[in-house]
């Protein structure tokens, strides 16, 4: 190929054009004539090499595309395969040799259906292959190629249609991705995700035992009371019981009716008569408090359920105050108005659990620094769509560089053994899961204020579920 010595510098002329200049003059036509021509064939000379270099540099050009597209197919992850409208394989990429085993030249000619594993796979790629509309923005499937082993492996692939110029589609380009880490990794993290669920309700449900264990001397109370009762009117009902039994043998025996109506004196026949009523209708009652109770304690105690249903808020508050007097503190003052029904929807025992958290760190906060009584005061403002639940202490309050870190969790103020530093940030946790917030600072008046936010319930008021009575 010539090139120029400098492209400002006009082409040097060829031998061969001065040799046809004539030697000698003809008839009709002068010197200036063949100087034209010659300047002329100079000038397309020029355009020659001009196009040839031009044709050069977009052959150089032309290459370098070609080394940068080939080069992005093999620096391709995911495996490359287009095939014309046959299925007949046209050009593959590094990523699908490496996977398969075989080079490109190998695969060049070869069918698509030939890397298939099954004749699921088959029958999804030929519905893909025959589709004569295939969206423009391609389709996805699930495919089983055969790798190198002639094993099946899982890829994601998606299938763009291949168009001419024309419009005429000519073929498919199919990008597919293996699946089989993807799957291993999704399961992985997915047994994680329920290992991590698990140990969260084991936390809060230990949380909530320790919660319950503080309740078990004024539990115990609780249940003396009617169960003694129970106790003292079955002893009763079993004495009533021998005096009716000598009474009736001697009613079978044929004893004279003088001798029955002494004998009935003497044992109180019409007294006992008379009293196995109240003592059963009193039996009934105590063990049905009894129950009672210990529904309610099962209940708070169980592992709640993750389903949600409207909850009357006034009735968890009144039930956690309930439980917390019922422990160690039956001189807890609490100022509590309930007001018009106030319902929410979430868990009533998780909500009970918040509540009796809140209710039991006011009572230590202020028993800690020998307030007599401990006292708390509980507002609620209820607007059109949320609510807002303050709870205030007669505590010390809460040191400023610990405001930040009450709802960390294991952080706690209280000496070791007096507390787990979980309670607070459980209750954080389930008021965030419930749509809400709980947020902390300490009162002009004194003492630390936690302010619970709960959305509104839109529900008829008869399909409210009310806290399990004690």
């Amino acid at each position: 190929m010539l090139e120029p010595s400098s492209t400002n510098m006009p082409a040097p002329r060829p031998q061969g054009l001065v040799s046809l200049m004539p030697r000698g003059p003809m008839d009709g036509v002068d010197e200036s004539t063949w100087i034209d021509v010659i300047q002329k064939m100079d000038e397309v000379y020029s355009q020659l090499i001009h196009d040839e270099i031009e044709l050069e540099n977009k052959n150089t050009e032309l290459e370098q595309s070609q080394q940068f597209i080939f080069s992005v197919l093999s620096a391709m992850s995911d495996v490359l395969l287009v095939c014309n409208e046959r299925g007949v394989i046209e050009e593959t990429n590094a990523a699908l040799c490496e996977l398969v085993g075989r080079s490109d030249a190998e695969l060049r000619g070869t069918s698509i259906y030939d890397l298939l594993a099954d004749s699921p796979s088959t029958d999804r790629a030929r519905t893909v292959l025959d589709n004569i509309n295939p969206p423009r923005r391609g389709e996805g499937l699930e495919l089983n190629l055969l790798d190198a082993q002639r094993l099946s492996v899982p890829v994601d692939a998606n299938c763009t249609p291949r168009v001419a110029a024309n419009g005429r589609r000519v073929g498919t380009v199919f990008v597919a991705r293996p699946t089989a880490e993807i799957k291993r990794a999704y399961h992985e993290l997915r047994a994680a995700h329920e290992a991590l669920k698990r140990a969260q309700q084991q936390l809060l449900h230990s949380e909530k035992m320790a919660s319950l264990g503080r309740l078990v001397a004024g539990v115990a109370h609780e249940l003396n009371n009617p169960i003694s009762f129970v106790l003292g009117n079955v002893h009763a009902l079993s004495r009533y019981c021998e005096r009716l039994s000598h009474y009736l043998a001697a009613v079978h025996a044929g004893e004279p009716a003088k001798q029955l109506e002494a004998l009935r004196g003497k044992l109180r026949i019409d007294h006992l008569l008379g009293d196995l009523p109240s003592l059963i209708e009193g039996t009934l009652e105590g063990a049905q408090r009894t129950a009672d109770i210990v529904n309610g304690l099962k209940r708070f105690s169980a592992m709640d359920p993750e389903a949600r249903a409207p909850v009357n808020l006034n009735q968890v508050i009144e039930r956690a105050i309930h439980w917390v007097r019922k422990g160690v503190a039956p001189n807890f003052e609490v100022h509590w108005q309930a007001g018009a029904p106030c319902t929410v929807t979430g868990s009533a025992g998780q909500l009970q659990q918040v509540l009796m958290n809140l209710l039991q760190n006011a009572l230590d906060a202020a028993t800690g620094i020998g307030r007599t009584p401990p006292e708390v005061w509980i507002d609620m403002d209820v607007n059109s769509a949320r609510l807002q639940l303050r709870l205030r202490d007669n505590g010390p309050g809460i040191a400023p560089e610990h405001l930040s870190h009450l709802f960390d969790p294991f952080f706690t103020t209280k000496p070791v053994g007096k507390g787990t530093g979980l309670g607070l940030s459980i209750s954080y946790g389930i008021v965030e899961q419930h749509g809400g917030t709980l947020s902390v600072h300490n009162h002009p008046d004194g003492g630390a204020e936690f302010l619970l936010e709960l959305a509104l319930a839109q529900t008829p008021p008869e399909t409210v579920i009310h806290p399990l009575k004690s």
